[in-house]
């Protein structure tokens, strides 16, 4: 009953402060648990109509672009190969296939909870190459940091990553730029955050002068960060704050940052249907560049191209909502997807259709 009052509560202020406003607001999440949150908890439905949240480009799977898709199921074809990944890429649509088709026509590609699970593959198969998908934010790269740097320690030789990792800061740079988005503020990554810490988020208050509000996960946490957010509005005080204490410091969590740094370093990287956003990506350092799959094996996926139709890549720049889309819940759906914004459990896509669309069930 208590957290319930805190809910209708705070409810209340974002309409009392909501009418304060002299102009509609755009509010992006960056964060895809934010999103499938968002949804799952209806609370667009709770907001004021001056109010809009737009769901960005916080899912990693979903901003890979399909051409490194491409390349992961091209050396998934190699008999000397096992392909290691998290269970999100494997229903991912390349241009022809999917690594979940492949699988099932033979290809040795393994479903893995951690990094160390991969490592662990390679150690127990010597004759093997052992190749790890390696996708996600500052939120995974400290721990496959670490277990590049234990391959090293132990001396596996035939453990490698491809490197698709990306970082949060540069692409909400870039969409504050669209001026068709016209942002008002944003609700800051949780996760991401404990690794980079709410300091990372200081750029953008100081030159875009535009609130960054770091929030967790339970409806009361979203909806204390959005009242943050158009406090600072009306006050004119553009700052960074922390909504989720319990969980995030200011300067984050030094000892990952020193494991992302000493192993990895910044890349111009390209992200689904955004396009190359300088220093956005993570690629290996000299010094551990034996590990790097992208590398060490050549691929041709020359002929790697956007499915038609599919509009994922004005999905993730907030452009569009799934609504929009001409296939979403007619040719693409969890059971057959045609883009990854429809797979990923992170994906603006899959959480409109769960909880979102007509008919779906909480």
């Amino acid at each position: 009953m208590g957290e319930k009052k805190d809910i209708k509560n705070i409810i209340e202020l974002i309409k009392k402060d909501a009418k304060k406003l002299s102009a509609k607001i755009n509010i992006m999440e960056v964060c895809g648990t934010h999103t499938m949150a968002i949804s799952r908890f209806g609370i667009r439905k709770l907001l004021p109509e001056n109010i809009r949240l737009i769901s960005g480009p916080g899912c990693p799977v979903c901003v890979t672009p399909i051409s490194e898709v491409d390349r992961a199921i091209e050396l998934s074809e190699r008999d000397d190969v096992i392909i290691t990944t998290f269970g999100d890429m494997m229903k991912v649509p390349g241009t022809k296939f999917s690594l979940n088709k492949k699988r099932a026509e033979g290809r040795d590609i393994r479903i893995v909870y951690s990094p160390i699970d991969a490592l662990d593959i390679a150690r127990n198969n010597k004759n093997k190459k052992v190749i790890f998908i390696g996708i996600g934010f500052e939120t995974t790269a400290p721990l496959i940091a670490a277990t590049v740097i234990q391959a090293r320690k132990q001396k596996i030789k035939n453990f490698y990553v491809l490197p698709y990792f990306k970082v949060v800061i540069p692409p909400m740079i870039a969409l504050l730029k669209d001026k068709d988005l016209n942002l008002n503020g944003f609700i800051c990554p949780g996760h991401v955050s404990t690794i980079i810490g709410a300091k990372a988020y200081e750029p953008l208050t100081k030159q875009y002068k535009i609130p960054c509000v770091v929030v967790g996960f339970e409806p009361l946490d979203i909806l204390t960060g959005i009242h943050m957010i158009i406090s600072q509005i009306i006050n004119n005080k553009p700052s960074v704050e922390i909504q989720y204490k319990r969980a995030v410091k200011y300067i984050g969590n030094l000892y990952a940052q020193k494991l992302i740094k000493k192993v990895f370093k910044k890349i111009d990287s390209n992200w689904r249907g955004i396009g190359l956003i300088p220093e956005s990506g993570l690629t290996f350092v000299d010094a551990y560049k034996e590990f790097n799959a992208s590398e060490k094996f050549k691929t041709d996926i020359s002929y790697s191209k956007e499915p038609v139709g599919c509009k994922c890549g004005d999905v993730l720049k907030g452009k569009v909502i799934p609504f929009d889309c001409q296939l979403f819940d007619k040719r693409c759906t969890p059971s057959n997807p045609v883009g990854a914004c429809m797979v990923s459990s992170e994906g603006t896509c899959a959480a409109y259709y769960k909880y979102e669309r007509v008919g779906a069930k909480s």
